[in-house]
């Protein structure tokens, strides 16, 4: 009895490591996995055709989410003990953190734990694009399974690139253009500049994700270079309503700021796109 009483404890004290470790088994599985699989465009056709399904799908995608929220809890916890270097260094385009001034109890409060969400997101975004990947898992070819797992590093590579970008190219041309404009001197709080700060950072960081997922998408037969070409008018109204949303003022200067790598991103997917469809025939024509 006591053994059986051991043993269950020990499932309960391990099961969040159990929990954790599950995907790397299924991926390392999908791996050499030696089987084809139906394409991913064979798949959403069943479903089309026999909607039940959708409720596996369903299942199968909130213990994906389950997951992944329990890693992110886990990363912001451990964000937080070093949240304090980077409100730091998040401060120092604006002055240090000297030239921020708060004007309520809770605000400073509210500014670290912001902090320690981006710092928390930006450790689990592997993990996360890793559950992602577990979740069209049963759809794809090895092959696909393989470009998807390649994926993976390059989204968090864009990703941090993304927020490079934001923290070293926009924040120094758009914080002098608020805080002086009209000639009124600003004294900037934590949380308003920290939200916009971390806000901006956080899509333009998405942002950098779209060339891979065009090309992610291109490589699976879903969409091609000429739609994405002929579309680009389209994408260009879309590209300038995300900024108006991202930018916290809708002034020319930080909607080109942000327009600008978004639109040129766009080009580059088309031509990641034809060179995805290249490879795909290729691939194609071995089989």
């Amino acid at each position: 009895m006591i053994r059986s009483l051991l043993a269950r404890l020990w499932r309960i004290l391990t099961a969040p490591f159990r929990l954790i470790a599950k995907p790397f088994v299924v991926i390392r599985d999908a791996v050499v996995q030696e089987t084809e699989e139906s394409p991913v465009s064979d798949t959403f056709t069943r479903v089309i055709e026999n909607p039940s399904i959708l409720v596996e799908h369903i299942e199968a995608l909130r213990r994906h989410l389950l997951r992944s929220l329990v890693v992110l809890i886990v990363a912001v916890g451990v964000s937080t003990a070093f949240a304090g270097l980077v409100l730091d260094w998040l401060a120092e385009p604006i002055g240090g953190i000297d030239a921020l001034q708060a004007i309520e109890v809770t605000e400073s409060i509210g500014a670290f734990m912001r902090v320690s969400l981006l710092s928390g997101f930006a450790l689990a975004f592997p993990y996360i694009c890793v559950e992602l990947f577990l979740f069209v898992n049963p759809g794809l070819r090895r092959s696909e399974r393989v470009m998807l797992l390649k994926a993976i590093p390059a989204a968090t590579v864009l990703f941090l690139i993304g927020l490079a970008f934001a923290y070293y190219i926009m924040l120094p041309v758009a914080l002098p253009f608020m805080l002086n404009f009209l000639g009124i001197t600003t004294v900037p709080r934590p949380s308003n500049y920290i939200r916009f700060v971390t806000g901006l950072m956080f899509w333009i960081g998405v942002a950098f994700q779209f060339p891979l997922i065009i090309y992610v998408l291109a490589a699976l037969g879903l969409i091609n270079a000429k739609q994405l070409a002929s579309g680009w008018r389209f994408a260009v109204i879309f590209i300038a309503v995300m900024a108006a949303a991202v930018t916290p003022t809708v002034d020319p200067v930080n909607m080109a700021l942000v327009m600008a790598p978004m639109i040129l991103l766009y080009f580059l997917s088309i031509g990641l796109a034809a060179l995805a469809q290249r490879g795909r025939k290729i691939r194609q024509n071995r089989e």
